[in-house]
């Protein structure tokens, strides 16, 4: 139970890499927000965690949204007291090239992205000072650092969120307040593969080609991810801040 007793904020938590997180942080003993702005499906998260013996609620959330990043926050401090953990996870997939993308996808992908975590981390970040500490995880992505075709808007984006990581570590480090991102290589979720479609793919085929990319030739599961948050959520990554963890089979590795 590596999060006994923890108060842990996860965004985007009805689906995918969110979803598996919450679930694992349920299983250690975390007390788990589900803050999803899709109602049914984070819905869906929590009865998955209540159903086996944790305990977690829904908070209906637009990160876009200041004010309903506040309301969340404080009907948590309301029901827990404190929050431990946040995990930055709801995203926006806005793809194409610079002459596609309009000035709304772009608007769009940035104001979920990258200001939707600025704005969770700046309404925790006074709870986490006053708490004496606190863990802050950022889902980037290795479109952090790699160029894809057709990926502008997306791939700014993460690299986007690379930094926030970076910055914020370092203007929190005094307060005990540690931020760090993992970038996820190919993983299998329903988002991928709604990409993939969006793309004009064959989602098979191009799972299969991904799959290859990678050294362990497969994609990446959510739950291995969230593995990985439950390491930097945890005091066994007390030391760790600013850092990104890349999961991604070894695809990236040159």
């Amino acid at each position: 139970m590596r999060l006994n007793e923890k108060v842990s904020i996860v965004t985007g938590g009805g689906s995918g890499i969110g979803r598996a997180t919450c679930q694992r942080f349920g299983k250690e003993g975390s007390s788990v927000v589900v803050a999803e702005i899709n109602e049914e499906s984070g819905q869906g998260t929590v009865d998955l965690i209540n159903n086996n013996g944790g305990s977690a609620a829904l908070f209906p959330l637009d990160v876009t949204d200041l004010n309903s990043v506040n309301k969340m926050v404080s009907e948590t401090i309301g029901r827990h007291e404190t929050i431990d953990v946040l995990v930055n996870n709801a995203a926006a997939f806005v793809m194409g090239t610079v002459e596609d993308a309009s000035e709304d996808d772009w608007l769009r992908v940035f104001k979920t992205n990258v200001i939707g975590y600025a704005n969770c981390i700046k309404a925790v970040a006074p709870v986490f000072r006053k708490a004496g500490g606190g863990s802050i995880i950022n889902i980037a992505s290795v479109s952090s650092f790699i160029a894809q075709p057709k990926f502008v808007p997306y791939n700014a984006s993460k690299g986007a969120i690379s930094q926030l990581t970076r910055c914020s570590a370092l203007d929190l480090a005094s307060d005990n307040i540690r931020v760090n991102a993992i970038c996820p290589g190919s993983i299998e979720t329903a988002g991928a593969t709604k990409v993939n479609i969006g793309l004009g793919l064959d989602p098979v085929e191009a799972n299969k080609a991904l799959a290859e990319e990678a050294l362990m030739k497969r994609m990446g599961k959510p739950e291995e991810i969230a593995s990985v948050a439950l390491f930097l959520a945890s005091e066994d990554a007390s030391f760790m801040t600013g850092t990104h963890i890349v999961v991604d089979g070894g695809a990236t590795i040159d």
